[in-house]
């Protein structure tokens, strides 16, 4: 029985915040809400402005480290709200 429930943890698929927090930091990650991740494209609501400059630039890097966790991903798209 063990054995079962072990396979089935193993089997299940990481989603869009838990590949965020292998990347981001804590204080990123409170700043940071997932709206949705549709054909490659990962949506995300950040809290302020100046929230949305830092994650800007550092897009690019965030998307590589994202694409090693999903090589699915294409784009990231930031916004406020």
């Amino acid at each position: 029985m063990r054995s079962l429930v072990s396979k089935k943890t193993s089997l299940l698929v990481s989603g869009p915040q838990d590949w965020l927090k292998k990347a981001l930091t804590k204080k990123e990650l409170g700043h940071i809400k997932v709206k949705y991740f549709s054909k490659g494209v990962l949506g995300l609501s950040v809290d302020s402005s100046a929230w949305l400059y830092i994650l800007s630039l550092k897009k690019e890097e965030l998307l590589n480290r994202l694409k090693k966790e999903n090589p699915g991903l294409k784009n990231i798209n930031l916004r406020i709200g």
